[in-house]
């Protein structure tokens, strides 16, 4: 079973038991998070798309630390015109494991 969710403007495949690197949520190390924004599931009985979200489908994570990503640097030039800036960017990650993928039809 897997899941397609949207979180932080991307999307994710994502499976039960997966570790994945997220942009920041707003939760302690150790808490659980929900999901609400499934694009889509396919589990035995096939494939179900949302339009756009599957209604009543969750994912939840669990966040396992709060990190910042890798430096990227941002570098402007103009020829000619002695212009240059220089600017540094670290993302805020969250490094999430999936605990559970449910439906809702009966599934807690």
């Amino acid at each position: 079973m897997y899941a397609i969710i949207q979180t932080g403007g991307k999307q994710y495949r994502v499976s039960e038991g997966q570790t994945l690197e997220i942009e920041r949520l707003d939760a302690a190390p150790g808490e659980t998070v929900v999901i609400d924004q499934v694009l889509a599931v396919r589990n035995d009985d096939g494939l179900m798309v949302g339009t756009p979200v599957v209604p009543e489908a969750r994912v939840h994570v669990q966040v396992l630390r709060q990190k910042k990503g890798r430096k990227i640097v941002v570098f402007k030039y103009k020829p000619k015109k002695n212009y240059r800036r220089k600017q540094g960017h670290r993302q805020m990650l969250s490094q999430v494991q999936v605990e559970k993928i449910s439906l809702g039809q009966g599934t807690p």
